[in-house]
């Protein structure tokens, strides 16, 4: 009888940690779905936007043994008058303005810092499209009219069989996704929701079957296409995406603080919208394409890269290049192009002007109609007045 009660007191501690360990990653997984699902709440999503740490797995960017690349201020640049009431009404968090590599202008908003890193959402798809850029010049992937299949066959059978990497980079791949924000059960929703549980991105992607378009023939921005570009970079160098961007964009640059990725439960970066950077090394960014690549004494991005990408080149005559916005009339407006994150995260590049403005914010109203062409429209009155 002892000798039963002993195995039975045996077998109920196993259990017992067992079911404290099963607790335990339930709890993570429900305090990671509650971030989500108040993730974009008033009275949270200023602090969120700067501590996505502490609500999602990350990984922190190697910023490489190099001294910080100097953005030294110069006169300091007076604002349109409408400006003040511009930051309250779009919750800007941080605005950095740059004019022939100098800081013209550095404020921050809603009790936020400069050494807060800050969410990029999806500016995030310009970096990866710059680290893409890399690669296509030294041959690891020479051709963009190749299909995605062929280096990432996990996505044969999927809505992107038969599209090219051309067609992904310029978000024409003719996958049917519902981008909706303000829909529960939208994809990308639920992509985020995969995010938060710890699933797999990958494993997304390939789950996707519907589509709308013909690859090709009609640019429909959808988030996922980004994280195939990642695919695409893991598929054809047998590296990690986020590694290759720590040392071919981010060591290199000189940044002021290392930089953090969002992962998935299996560790794959949340490179369409998860890389976390102080608003002056957006601004960096910024100065490195409005360079031409050129930045820190390196040619970090291949020149020609960044003039095709930053230049129009979606289908049916979209605004967009290569994950950069390009808008239809910037001809007029020096050629101007940027960045563009949900919330009202803002890379805009004024070449002619000699421009660089990196905006973050907390914009709970960016997708009210016409609030994009607002902010676009003050952005080039800033330049045009500077130039």
């Amino acid at each position: 009888m002892r000798r039963f009660l002993r195995i039975f007191l045996r077998a109920l501690v196993v259990v017992l940690v067992l079911v404290a360990g099963l607790a335990a990653l339930k709890h993570e997984e429900i305090t990671r779905l509650l971030a989500v699902n108040s993730l974009f709440s008033e009275e949270r999503i200023v602090t969120n936007f700067s501590h996505m740490d502490r609500l999602f797995h990350y990984r922190v960017l190697d910023r490489g043994p190099g001294p910080v690349s100097a953005l030294s201020p110069g006169p300091e640049m007076p604002l349109p008058p409408e400006m003040a009431d511009w930051l309250q009404a779009r919750a800007v968090t941080a605005l950095v303005i740059l004019r022939d590599g100098h800081i013209v202008h550095e404020s921050y908003h809603q009790g936020t810092g400069p050494e807060d890193l800050r969410i990029s959402w999806s500016m995030a798809k310009s970096v990866l499209s710059a680290l893409f850029g890399t690669l296509h010049k030294d041959g690891t992937i020479p051709d963009l009219d190749a299909q995605v299949v062929r280096f990432v066959p996990a996505l044969k059978g999927s809505a992107y069989d038969g599209a090219t990497i051309r067609d992904v980079l310029t978000m024409s791949s003719g996958v049917g996704f519902n981008e909706d924000y303000m829909d529960f059960n939208s994809d990308i929703n639920r992509m985020g929701r995969v995010l938060a549980l710890g699933g797999s991105m990958d494993d997304f992607a390939a789950s996707l079957q519907t589509r709308a378009h013909p690859p090709g023939s009609h640019m429909h921005y959808v988030s996922i296409d980004t994280h195939v570009l990642g695919m695409v970079i893991a598929g054809a160098t047998g590296r990690d995406p986020v590694d290759l961007m720590g040392e071919r964009i981010i060591a290199p640059m000189g940044l002021e603080a290392a930089p953090e990725m969002l992962v998935d439960g299996d560790g794959t970066g949340f490179v369409l919208g998860g890389l976390n950077m102080r608003t002056r090394d957006y601004a960096r960014i910024g100065q490195m394409f409005l360079q031409k690549g050129f930045w820190n004494g390196a040619q970090i991005v291949p020149e020609t890269w960044v003039s095709t990408s930053t230049s129009h080149q979606a289908a049916d005559g979209a605004g967009y290049g290569f994950q950069w916005w390009v808008p239809k009339d910037n001809a007029r407006f020096g050629s101007d192009f940027m960045a563009q994150g949900i919330y009202g995260q803002y890379i805009y590049v004024n070449p002619a002007a000699r421009m660089v403005i990196a905006v973050n914010a907390a914009d709970r109203g960016f997708d009210t109609e016409g609030v994009t062409d607002e902010n676009l429209a003050l952005f080039r009155r800033i330049a045009q007045a500077a130039h």
